[in-house]
């Protein structure tokens, strides 16, 4: 079968599988260039549908798409999510029996399986890549891949090596999936990964769904009671640094009645295990966890995720925030700050002996300070961390809800940019304070930026205000920080915007800062966010004894969106249960029957 014929089944193979009717932004192209043989990297937030990019293409394509994933937990939801759409995927780790292990390498001989999934580890243990040598591998997808880049936050060395499975299966397309890169971590993927001249896209990292909020680090419990009022029977994480914070926490919640578990590493397996199963079957409602608990946690209707300490980058916090709302509705997340837990993260960096590395990570650390520090909306400074401009303020952010006074910055933001152009976009942020303030410092005596226009064009303000207003421009992503080039300052589309004029910039004063600052309360609002449609709750309850009866979570056999659009189509025959969004050929055979005659019963007793 040629590639117009491949491309020209994916909408088929998407409704057949998958139970969807069109594709998601990008998701199309994606497939498009992967069929066509041609590397490809794809950088997609949490909950966007990366997954597809690379499952669709493989039952495309012949033989078979290798998968490398970084995590037990998370290999486990995927094939156990393919198999129950009718895809053979299988995963070989060392949670398998030796029995069950040999009758996965015995069906990859025979071609039977579409998907394997690895860890990194694995590929290049004992005699494993002999193993894989003689298979058919057509695709490998590279999940997690912002784990190849040492400028990463989850950096694994394992990954380095997988450069070499290009050589090995020259014969083989790849596609690498990540959710968290910055520009340094962006450079990394396809060269480290050996790929050729890859193709990039780069979804929006904007979840409109995602409230978000920073409290002050007091009164937290008083806080989170609050929060757990609101949402009495949904799901919820909690994050803290410590594996006794979350052993404490988790007692406290369940004091109140609520059904909460820790979850660390310190744990026995079979323990963590049972606590992550629960979650997602519902029988537990919030997780008291620290980052061990959530790379392979899929689950959709998760309303909040609070961070009890504050992280070390907005990588892991993206990553970690990214967990709540997947199905799209409402969710909150709120983070606890307090320069305590700065000085903390500061600690471990200390431990790092790469000087370079440690001077990234620290900086990593102002930038995620900065954003818990803020005064301007919050999906500027997070959007902006990852290269994206979003020049309104979103509205759905403690901050907006609750402005400071700005004023006009148009002419301060030039002046910081014009210094910038001016200097080739060689200036640290020292450096570029030094030049607006006409300071004659020994690094600009040594290039000779006195001798720039710009140069003394903002004596009239401190050092300390032009650092502020810098690090609001930034955040406002008008400039960027590149850390692969000593942490100089450089210029994007929307700095060019602001030099011509074409764009309003505003600022928040010192002075307004310092108020805000005294004045801020402890206190946060939340609406309510429950669901009133009596047949989605009938369709939920029926879905979670059919998931309980086969010990399996309850979205593996529908997601909350599915279950949201049968209610509303109320679909009474096998045809019309068809045309509800997430229902494909498989899981309609399988449970189309249950679910109509349960809607049917509704109707009858409406």
């Amino acid at each position: 079968m040629d590639i117009k014929e491949d491309k020209g089944r994916i909408h088929q193979v998407l409704k057949h599988y998958f139970g969807y009717n069109s594709f998601r932004a990008q998701q199309e192209q994606i497939i498009n260039t992967i069929l066509e043989g041609q590397d490809t990297v794809v950088l997609m937030p949490t909950g966007g549908g990366k997954s597809i990019c690379y499952q669709l293409p493989s039952l495309v394509l012949e033989g078979l798409t290798l998968v490398i994933s970084p995590l037990i937990a998370l290999m486990k939801d995927q094939v156990e999510r393919l198999n129950e759409n009718g895809i053979k995927a299988a995963f070989i780790n060392s949670s398998l029996p030796e029995l069950r292990r040999k009758e996965i390498e015995h069906e990859l001989e025979e071609g039977l399986i579409k998907l394997l999934y690895v860890s990194p580890e694995k590929v290049f243990a004992s005699d494993f890549l002999s193993f894989l040598s003689l298979l058919n591998i057509r695709l490998i997808a590279v999940d997690e891949a912002h784990c190849v880049s040492s400028w990463g936050h989850h950096f694994r060395p394992e990954y380095k090596k997988l450069h070499f499975l290009k050589k090995k299966f020259p014969q083989a397309s790849m596609v690498a999936l990540t959710a968290t890169a910055d520009k340094a971590v962006r450079s990394d993927i396809g060269r480290m990964l050996g790929m050729q001249s890859p193709r990039m896209f780069t979804a929006s990292f904007d979840r409109p769904n995602l409230s978000l909020s920073v409290l002050p680090g007091q009164k937290k419990w008083e806080q989170i009671k609050g929060l757990l009022q609101k949402y009495t029977h949904q799901s919820g994480i909690i994050y803290c640094s410590s594996r006794k914070a979350t052993e404490q926490l988790a007692q406290k919640i369940k004091s109140l009645g609520r059904r909460a578990a820790c979850y660390h590493a310190g744990l026995p397996n079979p323990i963590k295990d049972q606590c992550q199963n629960a979650f997602l079957q519902g029988d537990i409602d919030i997780i008291c966890a620290t980052v061990a608990f959530g790379m392979g946690i899929d689950k959709p209707d998760i309303r909040f995720v609070i961070h009890y300490n504050m992280p070390g980058n907005l990588e892991s916090y993206y990553q970690e925030i990214g967990r709540a709302g997947r199905d799209g509705k409402p969710a909150d997340t709120i983070l606890f700050y307090s320069y305590r837990d700065v000085q903390t993260q500061l600690s471990f960096t200390a431990d790092i002996t790469d000087p370079q590395y440690r001077d990234i990570q620290i900086a990593k650390l102002n930038r995620m300070q900065a954003y818990a520090e803020a005064l301007i909306c919050r999906r500027k400074i997070m959007l902006s961390y990852f290269a994206e401009t979003l020049e309104n303020d979103c509205g759905n952010c403690d901050v907006c809800k609750n402005p400071p006074k700005f004023i006009d910055g148009i002419i301060p933001a030039q002046k910081v940019l014009s210094a910038i152009a001016r200097t080739q976009q060689q200036l640290s942020l020292p450096v570029l304070v030094d030049v607006l303030r006409g300071f004659v410092s020994n690094a600009v005596k040594e290039h000779n930026y006195q001798s720039i226009k710009t140069f003394g064009a903002g004596k009239s303000k401190s050092p300390f205000v032009w650092q502020l207003y810098i690090q609001q421009l930034l955040q406002q992503g008008a400039l960027e920080i590149d850390y692969k080039d000593a942490n100089k300052l450089k210029l994007n589309t929307f700095s060019l915007k602001i030099l011509k004029g074409d764009a309003t910039v505003k600022l928040v004063p010192y002075e307004i800062i310092k108020e805000r600052q005294e004045a801020q309360k402890n206190k946060q609002q939340f609406q309510s966010i429950d669901s009133d449609n009596q047949l989605y709750e009938c369709l939920r309850s029926l879905r979670k004894t059919m998931a309980d009866a086969i010990g399996k979570p309850a979205f593996v056999i529908f997601n909350n969106a599915s279950l949201m659009d049968m209610s509303a189509k109320a679909p009474t025959n096998l045809n019309d249960f068809m045309l509800v969004n997430g229902v494909g050929k498989h899981k309609a055979k399988r449970y189309g029957k249950q679910f109509i005659a349960a809607i049917i019963d509704f109707k009858r007793g409406a």
